[in-house]
């Protein structure tokens, strides 16, 4: 490869970063992306594996075999820790990469309000191993709530708080009432998952607030009709082990899963710019940081005005448009070709879903909920999941949950089974009531 030809270098390997890099593929450049991670990760479906839908494979897919046949890229496993603009140099933990031309595409993280130490109790929906955290934490609170004595402890371990009513949060409190209530029921001896509590917590005035009202409330409806409390207005004040404080009660749960606000990752910071909302790093229509040449940020690391004037969403379809713009962009740039005109956002609609033949999509000219919804949202993600295999693994997994109710990934992680077993009050066993029976396993008295 000729050493003349530019250096791109993309931080990140999620929608926004992946898109540019298949652009670019052939492309004379040298494309270099850098992610701590070795694979893409379908975020929007992670919290199918939460609740045990789906597991992880489905929802990943390996960056270098994604981008294995284009010969110009090269996949860097690598932890970011700045960016040295004057010296155009991608700062890493154990050394640094020139560039040329920069795409911060780093996404987004978890924001608690200024309450980080929520975290370790109330887990987002980020990365697979949040994701596993709170299968674990779910599936182990109904192991532990079998065995339990204290009937107290038993009600908190039934219970389930998810905060936020966005698309994560209702989604995701469906989930947790699907798995509770169909999968699980039957399965248990002394306790009945079915009548587990699910609460979800919003602090606006209602759920869904980027959707229409009408189909707002009627996710609303669906959620209550699965046994999930909803209470909106209703702000959370303090999160530890015993549950969630919110609305002025104490709301004792086990397992908590928190989808209220996105932070932006660290790179206002590192390009020493002033973020704008949520951290981001205000670009122009072009997506180009203002005060750098040939430095861009897009996804959910970008503040990007869209029509009139407005901020675009922090959503996987406005990531991979970005992505797939500056792509070609870029491609043209390095071909000796002009610059296309500014990015243009097509919103192709919103879609959420709740359970089995329960979902809302708003197309903007077209509305609709129910079962249509429903397949509808399922036939888009199948579209949208990275590979054949995984489209066709998830495709078959829902198949199989549609006809059974049944849920194939139902592991807990070791340390999460050895914390629930150590903390068990373990209820004594039933008193067999055949004297017969009551013999077996004692030993005999000498005659």
């Amino acid at each position: 490869m000729a050493d003349h030809q530019p250096r791109v270098v993309i931080i990140g390997g999620g929608f926004a970063g992946l898109e540019v890099a298949r652009a670019l593929g052939g492309a004379p450049a040298r494309v270099t992306l850098i992610d701590r991670q070795n694979h893409h990760l379908f975020i929007p479906l992670l919290y199918q594996v939460a609740t045990a839908a789906l597991s992880a494979s489905e929802v990943v897919a390996p960056l270098r075999q994604v981008l294995k046949r284009h010969n110009n890229i090269e996949v860097m496993l690598g932890e970011v820790t700045g960016i040295d603009p004057a010296e155009r140099v991608v700062l890493l933990a154990n050394g640094h990469v020139p560039y040329d031309i920069l795409v911060v595409a780093t996404g987004s993280g978890q924001s608690y309000f200024g309450h980080d130490d929520w975290a370790e109790y109330a887990p987002g929906l980020k990365t697979v191993e949040d994701a596993r955290t709170i299968r674990g934490r779910l599936l182990a609170a109904f192991e532990q709530a079998e065995t339990t004595t204290d009937e107290a402890a038993q009600r908190r371990l039934m219970t389930a708080v998810v905060v936020g009513g966005g698309p994560t949060g209702v989604e995701m409190a469906g989930a947790i009432a699907g798995l509770a209530r169909q999968t699980l029921k039957g399965e248990f001896r002394r306790i009945r998952p079915e009548t587990a509590r699910i609460v979800l917590v919003e602090a606006g005035s209602r759920l869904l607030a980027a959707f229409p009202e009408s189909l707002a409330e009627k996710v609303r409806a669906q959620l209550e009709g699965l046994g999930v409390e909803v209470r909106t207005g209703c702000m959370v004040e303090h999160v530890d082990e015993q549950g969630v404080q919110a609305g002025g009660e104490l709301i004792p749960a086990a397992t908590i899963v928190w989808g209220a606000g996105v932070a932006a990752s660290p790179a206002a910071r590192w390009l020493g710019v002033e973020p704008g909302r949520g951290g981001t790093v205000p670009v122009d229509r072009n997506l180009r940081v203002a005060g750098f040449e040939d430095v861009y940020a897009l996804g959910d690391t970008a503040l990007c005005q869209g029509r009139r004037d407005q901020p675009l969403p922090q959503l996987a379809q406005v990531a991979k448009q970005q992505g797939k713009y500056l792509g070609r962009a870029l491609r043209r740039q390095v071909e000796g070709r002009r610059w296309p005109g500014p990015f243009r956002f097509i919103h192709y609609g919103n879609m959420a879903t709740v359970g089995r033949h329960a979902a809302v999509a708003d197309f903007g000219w077209w509305r609709t909920s129910g079962t249509l919804a429903w397949m509808l949202w399922g036939l888009v993600h199948v579209y949208l999941l990275v590979g054949f295999r995984n489209r066709l693994m998830a495709t078959i997994q829902w198949l199989w949950h549609y006809l059974t109710g049944q849920r194939g990934v139902r592991l807990i992680p070791a340390d999460i089974a050895a914390r629930s077993a150590a903390s068990a009050k373990v209820a004594p066993a039933a008193e067999a009531t055949n004297p017969a029976l009551r013999l077996v396993g004692r030993p005999r008295r000498a005659a």
